[in-house]
């Protein structure tokens, strides 16, 4: 059930695959079959259709949820990375240098996958139903079983240690109380915020742009927070290799 070494060394591709699978829904037609109703506005028309409310109100309704869910993912990550760095964050390899009990770590185990499962989740507003719908259970399959792999990873590297944390932090759902003590760990917030620049632009495209109605314009804008995240993603590691851990 879990994931190879090999799903780990290509899981970005993996998780760009199935968002990208999402948005093509081929079973529909693929991209040239005209305009596709988006979950975004799909959700409002049946929330209208059932009598529960009226558009006007279920559509700011459901695209404040679907920026809420942005602003959890990039919260989630851009906290995480801060803590455990992009090399780390980025790396092809599984890492087990020591157990990280600081930041968001103290609350839950996979901030990072907590918080990509919600920019996704937030992001298939803008796929098809269906699309979405198949986007969400592909990805929360998948990152179950990396969890699932590194988890038997830091186990069997860190021994003790880990499976003490591993008793105390829950897996996913966040639990403020009996939080381990803090281990001292210093967070790099710029390192954070600018390996992260995906999530926080499908914030900026939900808590924002959203309200425009218009589906191209939300897609140009995640696709150019996309590239930009690729470029300076493509630079850190190297940036946070040359500057002390300390620094």
């Amino acid at each position: 059930m879990r994931a190879s070494a090999i799903e780990f060394r290509l899981r970005m591709a993996i998780n760009a695959a199935i968002i990208l699978f999402g948005f093509w829904a081929p079973w529909m037609g693929g991209f040239g079959a005209g305009r596709r109703v988006s979950l975004l506005e799909w959700l409002a028309l049946e929330l209208s259709r059932t009598g529960l409310a009226r558009f006007t109100v279920a559509a700011p309704v459901v695209i404040v949820v679907a920026a809420l869910l942005a602003a959890a993912g990039a919260a989630l990550r851009v906290w995480g990375t801060a803590y455990l760095g992009p090399a780390t964050v980025q790396n092809m390899n599984m890492r087990a240098d020591a157990v990280m009990a600081d930041g968001p770590y103290r609350y839950l185990r996979n901030p990072l996958y907590v918080g990509l499962w919600c920019t996704v989740a937030a992001t298939a507003f803008l796929m098809p139903p269906s699309g979405a719908l198949v986007t969400m259970a592909l990805l929360t399959v998948f990152l179950f079983r990396l969890t699932l792999g590194e988890e038997t990873f830091l186990s069997t590297q860190l021994g003790e240690p880990y499976l003490a944390y591993f008793r105390t932090v829950p897996r996913f759902l966040p639990r403020l109380r009996f939080a381990p003590p803090r281990a001292g760990a210093r967070p790099h917030w710029l390192r954070g915020i600018a390996a992260e620049i995906f999530p926080i632009g499908v914030f900026i495209d939900m808590a924002f742009l959203s309200w425009s109605y218009n589906d191209r314009l939300m897609l140009k804008a995640l696709l150019i927070s996309l590239g930009v995240s690729l470029i300076l993603r493509a630079l850190l590691p190297s940036a946070a290799q040359a500057t002390p851990a300390s620094a």
